[in-house]
């Protein structure tokens, strides 16, 4: 049969806990690197390209202490340090794609990150320590009352918020203003709502900066809420964490050690039309 287009570039589809990612394998894409947030860009939203939360490139790190390197971009083409879920389905890829063992250590922006690709589709990495906890930072807004936030950074800045009911919070709204609150400036938060069940237990809903909206799940958010929760003495050091889209994460803190443990889906890997998108694979100027 003969080709539809000479431009056309492999792809893989992943989801963790809801979070959607396209992934490339970057050692035979080779796209430069000046080029992956064009590419997130175009092709995450729903609709009209593939549609994911997110996009990362894997690729060789040249470098003993890791097995490979990622790359990762927001829907909106920002680069992020780090991504909870998203790093759970890069290291079930690079298994896959014979990157790394099932053991394995791979470099981000935020760190090195330890993961094990274990049975039946789950993923367990070892997230970077907790950073810059906050307690009790009381947030004034110009129309709605103050609002008692937390917040930590594990991989990513988070803001933590503890409520009643976390279904009936306005998670748009009010996600949406503490996320470009001055006190987060310039960057911005993302920024989690959870309901503490019991002390195993923690219902969450977060708003995600760079994909502005609410998502199914965040695990570097799952991870922050744990940590806040345990802070104030509110949940016990392993905790199963109930996501909107109703799947569980587990995060075991360990002295300064996160453990976040889920499962990494392969959905389906398909071929883009490049040429739809006015995009190419330009030669990399290193």
């Amino acid at each position: 049969m003969k080709p539809l287009s000479s431009n056309m570039q492999h792809f893989f589809k992943m989801q963790g806990s809801g979070n959607d990612f396209i992934l490339w394998d970057n050692t035979a894409l080779q796209l430069p690197r000046e080029s992956m947030s064009i590419w997130a860009k175009t092709l995450c939203p729903r609709g009209f390209a593939i549609g994911a939360d997110g996009m990362i490139f894997l690729e060789p790190s040249g470098l003993p202490d890791f097995d490979f390197i990622w790359h990762f971009f927001n829907a909106d083409g920002s680069r992020a340090e780090m991504c909870g879920n998203g790093s759970r389905c890069a290291a079930r890829l690079a298994y896959r794609l014979g990157l790394a063992g099932k053991e394995q250590v791979f470099g981000t922006d935020a760190g090195a990150i330890r993961a094990q690709v274990k049975d039946k589709g789950k993923v367990r990495v070892q997230l970077t320590s907790a950073d810059n906890l906050q307690l009790h930072n009381l947030l004034n807004f110009v129309e709605d009352p103050p609002v008692n936030v937390h917040s930590v950074n594990t991989g990513v800045p988070h803001a933590v918020v503890i409520c009643d009911d976390v279904q009936k919070v306005n998670v748009l709204g009010l996600g949406r203003q503490i996320r470009m609150h001055q006190d987060f400036s310039p960057a911005g938060t993302n920024v989690n709502f959870i309901q503490i069940k019991d002390r195993g237990h923690i219902f969450l809903r977060t708003f995600e900066r760079g994909v502005e909206n609410e998502t199914f799940a965040c695990g570097t958010g799952a991870a922050a809420s744990v940590v806040v929760a345990a802070a104030l003495g509110l949940c016990a050091d392993s905790v199963q964490v109930i996501t909107s889209g109703k799947e569980l994460l587990n995060i075991e803190l360990q002295d300064d050690s996160i453990f976040l443990t889920g499962k990494a889906d392969f959905i389906y890997q398909g071929m883009v039309f490049l040429d739809t998108f006015g995009l190419d694979v330009p030669k990399s100027k290193s």
